[in-house]
């Protein structure tokens, strides 16, 4: 048996991944870790890759450049050019990031899920009735990246930005263990919530959720890192036009995008709980109203 394989098998333990990544002091660990990752040392650079491909299936074929100056470089790495086209269909929602698709379905009213068996709601995620009102009854779907996966995301759709709410919070893990054990998760930890409207009028909404080591989350369009340190205001009026595939920002590490969509948005056949999708494939299909 292999290292990696022996570690694997040890955080598969859920009692033992539960403390391993939730037990600890969250918010003190992720400081460590933003500040660490950003060393430009060569040996600790080195090291740092090595160990985090000790534990995870990091794969950097598909990097833009082919050495970095250090882990966080690394972590929120560009891709070759064209390597994620977005669908060119325009009834076609496309995936913001590469994921593993979560739970995913009907809000009922105003209600949807983590897991199945784990209700929230979602003026308990956005902090907006007005924005729970756009999307009552609507679709959701919940898109976790992984520590490994190329960690920037970009547009759905063509749409605009109109305004960016950061909502401080927590930093738990987000991992399926952690989304068994941990009720209404998604409302604890620091998340962003980026409100789209497309051309006919209809709200798109993205909200990207930090987790532990990644409670920083970039966006192109605002001049400021969205992390615990975020002084002053927590809302950001935007006015920011955006065409399908073009890239919104990135996570530090891994973590997740709750995508909200209206209510005549249908599921695409590929996805599926538990299954891979990259950036700019099919995630939903708009149909006709």
């Amino acid at each position: 048996m292999t290292i990696k394989n022996l570690i694997a098998g040890l955080t598969q333990q859920e009692d033992l991944n539960f403390l391993l990544t939730n037990r600890i002091p969250r918010a003190a660990v992720t400081r460590f870790i933003g500040w660490f990752s950003k060393i430009e040392q060569p040996l600790v650079r080195d090291l740092s890759i090595a160990c985090w491909r000790m534990f995870s299936d990091l794969d950097l074929s598909e990097a833009k450049k082919t050495s970095f100056k250090s882990l966080h470089d690394c972590f929120t790495r560009e891709l070759r050019p064209g390597l994620r086209p977005a669908d060119p269909d325009p009834t076609i929602v496309a995936s913001p990031s590469d994921a593993i698709v979560g739970a995913h379905g009907a809000i009922a009213d105003t209600e949807l899920f983590q897991i199945k068996g784990a209700p929230y709601a979602l003026l308990d995620l956005l902090g907006d009735p007005a924005l729970v009102e756009a999307h009552r009854n609507g679709r959701f779907i919940t898109l976790r990246l992984t520590s490994s996966m190329y960690h920037r995301f970009h547009a759905p759709y063509d749409c605009r930005i109109e305004r960016v709410t950061f909502i401080h919070g927590d930093t738990w893990n987000v991992n399926p263990i952690a989304l068994k054990r941990v009720e209404r998760l998604f409302c604890k930890n620091e998340r962003a919530v980026l409100q789209t409207r497309l051309s006919t009028g209809e709200a798109l909404t993205l909200v990207p959720v930090a987790a532990i080591l990644v409670a920083s989350i970039r966006l192109h369009f605002l001049d400021v890192m969205l992390n615990a340190q975020t002084k002053g205001p927590t809302e950001f009026p935007c006015d920011v036009s955006v065409r399908k595939g073009d890239e919104l920002g990135w996570f530090e590490h891994g973590s997740t995008i709750i995508v909200l969509a209206p209510d005549h948005f249908e599921f695409c056949d590929n996805i599926v709980e538990g299954a891979p999708i990259r950036a700019g494939q099919p995630l939903m299909r708009k149909s006709p109203t």
